[in-house]
């Protein structure tokens, strides 16, 4: 197919432009280059510098690719800053986001894949978490994501656009040539990683009370090739509908350290900090229905072989991406 991937220069977008394209796909990024590199672009791609917040060229650059389908990464993803600046998250999250549903009519694409994000939820009612959980989001991140979802609703009733809305929970590892840089970096295992590589001297853990085995929070993580698979499932014609994507189990924050200490093997300093207001004690997904609509299954499961291959990206990438 002829795949339009906006977010396509980021984390998760860059791992899976690298296997759309290995699977045969012509791949178009459109990407602002504000939280994603270029040099995370794969070379066989076109890439698309802009905004979508410019509705008129993201239209016109949809147009002009002649896409048959988007995958839409492109976001805003920090759940504290949206605690202080929803009004960024808002805009363009959701703002930004009806100008490339629009171009989506106008160009006549009949199916997008959505990044959403188990923020959807807020804390959950049961753990593991199924797709039918009531969405009641604590944060203007979540928030966004879930107000874009039910635009994908109307979108589809009123002007047949057909979408696989998936719903993230904590995406980790590095693909084949791709890794996760952030310019404000959020996520546990880099984090980690960055004690090893003499970047960090130590890494925070929020919280060591909650109602968990080992007292820290418990999250469900999933390698970034196994996403990126997922989204290639999701172009087929006959898929729609919102899916959760885990591995179904959880580790605790003392767990991905152990198994940070094992693998690098180099011992990783720690400090413990209040709690992060808004944390769940655990949060793990069922995605039993991603198995059985999609045909997808997570090829690396386990902490072990997601670690490794984050390990294996930032020793070769201390600082990240050049640009």
């Amino acid at each position: 197919m002829n795949v339009f991937v906006t977010g396509g220069a980021g984390y998760i977008g860059s791992n899976c432009v690298e296997e759309l394209l290995n699977a045969g796909h012509k791949v178009t990024v459109f990407d602002n280059l504000s939280e994603g590199h270029r040099s995370a672009v794969d070379s066989r791609a076109k890439f698309i510098k802009g905004e979508l917040a410019d509705a008129k060229f993201i239209s016109d650059s949809l147009k002009e690719s002649g896409a048959e389908a988007v995958i839409h990464f492109a976001a805003h993803a920090l759940v504290g800053e949206s605690m202080t600046n929803p009004s960024k998250y808002f805009r363009n999250n959701v703002a930004s986001g009806l100008n490339l549903l629009d171009a989506c009519v106008a160009a006549k694409v009949k199916k997008i894949v959505f990044s959403s994000t188990c923020a959807t939820y807020g804390p959950p009612d049961r753990v593991p978490m199924t797709e039918d959980l009531p969405q009641r989001p604590i944060n203007p991140y979540g928030e966004s994501k879930l107000m874009f979802e039910k635009i994908l609703l109307w979108f589809r009733q009123i002007h047949g656009l057909e979408f696989v809305a998936f719903r993230y929970f904590n995406a980790a590892g590095a693909g084949p040539n791709f890794g996760e840089h952030h310019r404000v970096e959020s996520h546990l295992i880099p984090n980690i990683l960055k004690v090893p590589l003499g970047l960090s001297e130590q890494c925070c853990i929020f919280g060591t009370d909650y109602p968990t085995p080992d007292g820290t929070c418990i999250r469900d993580y999933i390698h970034v090739t196994d996403l990126a698979q997922a989204h290639i499932r999701a172009l087929a014609p006959d898929k729609h509908g919102f899916f959760n994507l885990g591995n179904g189990g959880g580790y605790s924050v003392r767990e991905v350290i152990k198994m940070c200490e094992a693998v690098t093997g180099k011992t990783i300093k720690t400090v413990e900090k209040e709690r992060r207001p808004g944390d769940p004690p655990r949060l793990v997904a069922a995605a039993q229905k991603a198995f059985n609509e999609l045909g997808w299954k997570p090829q690396y499961p386990k902490l072990e072989q997601i670690v490794e291959t984050a390990w294996r990206w930032h020793k070769n990438h201390p600082n990240g991406y050049p640009d």
